[in-house]
């Protein structure tokens, strides 16, 4: 099943559109069902050193930024669009395209759900470069692109009542996936330099955690 990037119906919405409102409530059960959130936060706060603060990118709502932030890990917060009305003064939020974010410097742990599948593998292996000089800790959880996980989601976004354009993006997302070693191999991430593992789950998640070694 060879990689395929196609456009979300989500992003050619308005945000306040009842379409995008319905296909984001969407989006937070899917996360609520896959665990993913919960991933984050079990994984990601063990992996902190003292006085080091992680940037989420594409952090929509806000909601996994401020989950990790319950859970002790300081984090902070990219998106194109401005911050939710009620972002903590704790918490940065930082309003760029990730493609043109200029302080990578300041986080040596960065962290994504369901983002860097919109990526092409050039823009992938430009953030990859960005991130190489000083992140330690990369975690990323995107579509596990596989027959099974296409099969899965058309059986059972009917039957969880997904709207038009969450099954839509759902399928566009998981062929836009990664699967195997393709993720750390498209950020271009040294293995001399780094360790990472790939885990994927029976409900479609593939997960990368990897860390710079000593």
């Amino acid at each position: 099943m060879k990689r395929k990037l196609s456009p979300e119906l989500l992003d050619s919405l308005t945000p306040d559109s009842p379409e995008a409102r319905r296909s984001r409530a969407d989006l937070v059960r899917i996360n609520r069902i896959m665990g993913n959130n919960t991933w984050f936060v079990r994984t990601a706060p063990p992996l902190a050193r003292p006085g080091e603060r992680a940037l989420e990118l594409g952090s929509g709502d806000g909601r996994l930024a401020l989950r990790l932030l319950a859970a002790g890990l300081p984090t902070d917060a990219l998106d194109q669009f401005p911050a939710p009305a009620d972002w903590p003064a704790s918490a940065r939020w930082h309003a760029f395209d990730l493609r043109d974010f200029p302080a990578w410097s300041e986080y040596p742990i960065v962290v994504g759900n369901l983002i860097l599948h919109h990526l092409t593998v050039s823009e992938l292996a430009a953030l990859g470069d960005r991130l190489a000089p000083h992140a330690r800790v990369l975690l990323f959880n995107e579509p596990f692109r596989h027959l099974r996980s296409r099969l899965l989601w058309t059986l059972a976004a009917p039957i969880g009542g997904a709207s038009p354009v969450t099954r839509h993006d759902g399928r566009v997302s998981i062929e836009a996936g990664f699967r195997g070693d393709e993720l750390p191999r498209a950020l271009h991430l040294d293995p001399d330099r780094w360790h990472w593992r790939i885990t994927t789950t029976v409900l479609g998640a593939y997960r990368m955690i990897a860390l710079r070694r000593p």
